[in-house]
């Protein structure tokens, strides 16, 4: 039990350490102000890239931010075979602006998923030096666009991933999609990220990629990628991997994003990508199901046991809560949803356990289509 005892505590202790340096050393978005300087200081074209697959709640938003916009040289639609209407909502919203291309999506071949389709789709059919591969459903603050080429500027990036601020609404949302800030910020040092060659030190998410167009096509795009349910990491890695510049930044509210509106959505979203982030391997999802319960639940359980011990489990416990507060506190999440760190851990553990019944059964389906590697 003393062994058991000092790897929690070892455990806990990196990951705050982790959590707290990045507390200070992660970038974030800088607001820009609305002046003709800032209006002018941009020279290279810039493609944002939108794959839409039955996106019409949020498509004619996203259209109309992204225009309102004056760094963005061409805005790119790939109607992704919507029964919805996506593409003509896209187009009613563009007003008659000409930088809006909306695209028609080609059948998906094999071996293909089919977002990773019509992203490679998109990025054929940009024309300008930087591409900006971004979700139908990422909200756009004034100014958001304008932030992030600046940022670009500032780090020379080669590829710039930006997390934006997650909102999350319902109990479901709150106690489970903040355990990605958890992940990046508590157990990846962004210093490592930057200045470290080794692609294991890698992360990236496809809701916002700001490529140089020169890196991307030298990466060979998405077409390596093809069949990865992850290729945002895949791409940060490939990046990396070609001794290119990888740079992360917190949106810092000026780009933000609701991921799911409730616990079905938040089940099958989550349950189609975690088994990829172990390489597909049903047996280190469960160790890491186990880990997390020693990590963030054992400390609690022992409590409720052994009261009279409360002086070694109740710091455990704590500390396991505090590391979960310090990474909603660098991305504007609520800090006190810290406090049920260990239910989240239980939802988490039913998530694992869908994706392992899809696993096992076929594979899981997103927006009508299969949605792991074939």
């Amino acid at each position: 039990m003393l062994l058991l005892t000092l790897f929690i505590a070892g455990t806990l202790i990196v990951f705050a350490f982790i959590a707290i340096l990045n507390a200070f050393t992660f970038p974030r978005l800088r607001s820009m102000t609305n002046t003709p300087t800032t209006r002018n200081h941009f020279s290279r074209s810039l493609s944002v890239l939108v794959p839409a697959r039955n996106e019409a709640p949020v498509i004619g938003q996203t259209v109309r931010t992204l225009l309102a916009q004056p760094e963005v040289t061409e805005l790119l639609v790939l109607d992704d075979h919507s029964t919805d209407g996506t593409a003509e909502l896209a187009r009613q919203a563009a007003n008659g602006d000409g930088r809006l291309r909306v695209i028609a999506g080609q059948p998906l071949p094999t071996g293909w998923l089919g977002k990773n389709w019509a992203c490679h789709q998109l990025g054929q059919a940009a024309t300008s030096e930087l591409l900006l591969f971004t979700d139908a459903d990422v909200m756009w603050q004034p100014l958001s666009i304008a932030s992030l080429l600046s940022q670009m500027e500032r780090t020379s990036a080669d590829l710039l991933t930006i997390w934006p601020t997650q909102l999350t609404h319902t109990w479901a949302e709150r106690l489970v999609v903040p355990l990605m800030a958890l992940v990046v910020h508590a157990y990846l040092p962004v210093l490592a990220v930057h200045h470290i060659p080794w692609r294991v030190f890698s992360a990236a998410i496809g809701q916002c990629l700001l490529f140089r167009r020169a890196a991307y096509e030298q990466i060979d795009g998405h077409t390596t990628v093809r069949g990865n349910i992850l290729e945002d990491v895949a791409l940060a890695r490939r990046i990396k991997g070609a001794g290119l510049r990888l740079r992360m930044a917190d949106a810092n509210g000026l780009i933000a994003c609701r991921m799911y509106q409730n616990w079905a959505q938040v089940c099958a979203g989550y349950a189609k990508n975690i088994l990829a982030g172990y390489g597909n391997s049903p047996f280190f999802l469960v160790l890491t199901t186990v880990f997390h319960w020693v990590i963030f639940v054992f400390p609690w359980l022992m409590l409720l046991g052994e009261l009279e011990n409360w002086g070694i489990w109740l710091p455990l416990g704590a500390l396991g809560i505090l590391v979960r507060a310090l990474t909603a506190a660098s991305t504007q999440q609520r800090v006190l949803d810290a406090v049920f760190m260990p239910l989240s851990v239980g939802l988490m553990t039913a998530i694992s356990v869908q994706a392992l019944l899809w696993h096992f059964t076929g594979g899981p389906r997103w927006k009508g289509r299969l949605a792991r590697n074939p």
